[in-house]
């Protein structure tokens, strides 16, 4: 059990320490600790509790280590999990407010964010056709995807009232 919780604590401390960018731009890498490296979850177990995720509020990858903790060694496995996810956000925060005037003018560092956002663009593309490519079963689904975007890039709503007017339609329409 021991090294089931060790495994946990290090695939997290590499989701941490790796998630640049965003909710979204981690899943790659949880997919290939979860799914791919241990085997904790299946490739479609690991899309429908991205499912699951997505309409419970916070962090994902908060969501996703209790998740994966919890069905690889119970609780110890979600404290595991979970604190090696937060190990390196924290201490990486702590050192950025501590120099962050010196770095945030260092071309370097610029040059690498921007590359660092480009890349991470892409990887979240990359999720969400591969999530589009293995949920969508009929036309219901593909309006409520063409009403997300729109509601999102045209009308400019708050992501707030997307999710009321998501839930409410969906409440009527499936």
């Amino acid at each position: 059990m021991w090294s089931v919780i060790y495994k946990l604590f290090i695939s997290f401390l590499k989701v941490g320490t790796f998630a640049f960018g965003g909710a979204y731009s981690l899943l790659p890498i949880i997919e290939n600790e979860v799914v791919t490296k241990h085997a904790w979850l299946t490739n479609p177990e690991f899309m429908k509790v991205l499912g699951m995720v997505e309409i419970v509020p916070g962090a994902i990858s908060i969501k996703y280590a209790t998740y994966v903790g919890y069905k690889a060694a119970g609780i110890p496995g979600v404290i595991a999990a979970n604190v090696g996810n937060l190990v390196s956000p924290i201490i990486i925060m702590l050192f950025m407010y501590k120099f962050y005037d010196t770095f945030s003018q260092n071309k370097y560092v610029q040059k690498a964010f921007m590359g660092l956002q480009f890349l991470i663009m892409g990887m979240i593309l990359a999720i969400v056709v591969k999530y589009v490519q293995n949920q969508f079963a009929d036309y219901k689904q593909i309006i409520f995807l063409i009403l997300g975007f729109s509601l999102m890039l045209f009308l400019k709503l708050s992501p707030i009232y997307i999710i009321l007017i998501g839930i409410l339609l969906a409440m009527v329409i499936f």
